[in-house]
């Protein structure tokens, strides 16, 4: 299992509704705000395709292109996904153009998972950002296994949505 966590905080609200999601599990976990991400610079449709950035991008798809079940992991910011984790999804077209990497097929033998929080209403609000993802995942034929959203504005307030707690202990056991 790989977990990637798109928050800009450690130890925040999405950190720890994701470890009780993750549970005993072994995972490999990958924090995107230490990570270099480039923007993409869209040229998909230019002749010589995208120019290869000297950042972690590549590093980090390997991880993902080698496990089967990925938790994404964002704090709802401004009613979607953290940049970092946009940014990490936007770079996505850029693998879909390299003939050399068969990212389509492998995406669809994986299964995603979703953990989001946020204040504000999350449980209502955080619904167009999972739609987003099951879009996502329809794209490519990947499963999608399910998504919790917990609500927790200061560190360590997700602790106190038992609901959304218990979804995450669930959601735990249904874990390849």
């Amino acid at each position: 299992m790989l977990v990637l966590y798109g928050s800009s905080r450690a130890g925040g609200n999405s950190e720890l509704l994701a470890e009780k999601l993750i549970g005993n599990h072994e995972a490999e976990r990958i924090y995107l705000r230490g990570k270099t991400i480039e923007n993409i610079k869209d040229q998909r449709h230019e002749e010589g395709g995208f120019e290869k950035k000297g950042d972690d991008y590549y590093d980090v798809l390997d991880q993902l292109m080698a496990h089967d079940t990925v938790v994404f992991v964002t704090p709802l910011y401004w009613y979607g996904m953290s940049s970092v984790m946009k940014t990490f999804v936007d770079r996505w077209s850029e693998t879909l153009r390299d003939r050399q990497v068969p990212f389509r097929e492998t995406m669809k033998r994986k299964i995603f998972y979703l953990v989001v929080t946020g204040g504000d209403n999350p449980k209502q609000k955080a619904l167009p950002l999972v739609l987003q993802f099951r879009h996502i995942c329809d794209f490519f034929g990947t499963k999608c296994g399910g998504y919790v959203i917990g609500e927790g504005n200061e560190p360590g307030q997700v602790a106190d949505d038992r609901e959304a707690m218990f979804q995450a202990e669930e959601m735990s056991r249904r874990l390849k």
